[in-house]
């Protein structure tokens, strides 16, 4: 992997896969990794014409991103992130933005919050609506995290949301947590 891509997604379930092929069909080269390598690999080989790059370990997958890394986890509310997040934080540098876009709890979320944050990682607790068919065509997104983080994802989330009659992007920023 020579070239970096913007920004990554772990967790590829009908939802994650989705919402890759939305950042993916809207400009934005992203690179994958799933803890099931069969399910990598299925991925791949059905979208082997898009700017997507697969990972096959979670340092490759750190590896492949720009800097400030932009993550997105598309996995199982619960332990599942809080396990992602502890096997993703060592890999991880000051300033970069982890997104946790499973709808989890608001308790987790806050909990999530001050944990990262102290690191120095940014953290986002991410809703999405909207089901399969918004991933992929354009979701209603609602996202969390400081205003400076806020500010960083805003162009690339409200180009893959969905629009508004008036051409606006249902996507907001609905506070801190």
């Amino acid at each position: 992997m020579n070239r970096k891509t913007a920004l990554g997604l772990i967790g590829l379930a009908v939802m994650g896969q989705n919402l890759a092929l939305n950042f993916e069909s809207r400009g934005f080269p992203i690179v994958v990794f799933n803890r099931t390598a069969s399910v990598t690999e299925s991925f791949l080989a059905q979208n082997r014409d898009k700017k997507i790059v697969i990972a096959k370990s979670l340092e490759e997958f750190v590896s492949a991103l720009e800097t400030p890394r932009k993550i997105f986890l598309m996995i199982k509310a619960g332990e599942a992130v809080d396990s992602m997040i502890n096997q993703l934080l060592p890999h991880l540098d000051k300033g970069d933005i982890l997104v946790d876009a499973g709808n989890s709890f608001f308790q987790d979320t806050v909990r999530r919050t001050k944990a990262v944050e102290s690191t120095g990682i940014n953290f986002v607790g991410m809703g999405i609506s909207g089901g399969e068919e918004g991933a992929l065509r354009g979701p209603s997104i609602m996202v969390g995290g400081n205003e400076e983080t806020w500010k960083q994802l805003k162009p690339m989330l409200d180009k893959i949301a969905a629009k508004a009659f008036d051409g606006s992007p249902c996507c907001t920023h609905v506070g801190t947590d």
